[in-house]
């Protein structure tokens, strides 16, 4: 979503409405510096060949993330 429509007041509506969870996404979806890391992890994987749970649980790790099974 380009960044002229987050505060949009239909934006600002539906985020209101959102829980804990939905809200988190929301913030982590809208930090460049966490989409940089994101595309990085996901480069490494593709490029190096390393192990993806390992790269994804230092990504989830550096972002405290905790995702359920």
């Amino acid at each position: 979503m380009p960044t002229q429509y987050w505060r949009a007041p239909e934006t600002i509506e539906r985020l209101n409405r959102l829980e804990r969870p939905g809200f988190a996404l929301e913030f982590l979806r809208r930090n460049a510096e966490y989409r940089r890391d994101f595309v990085r992890a996901e480069r490494q994987i593709a490029r190096d060949g390393a192990d993806p749970e390992t790269i994804r649980t230092s990504f989830a790790r550096r972002w405290r993330l905790r995702c359920r099974p």
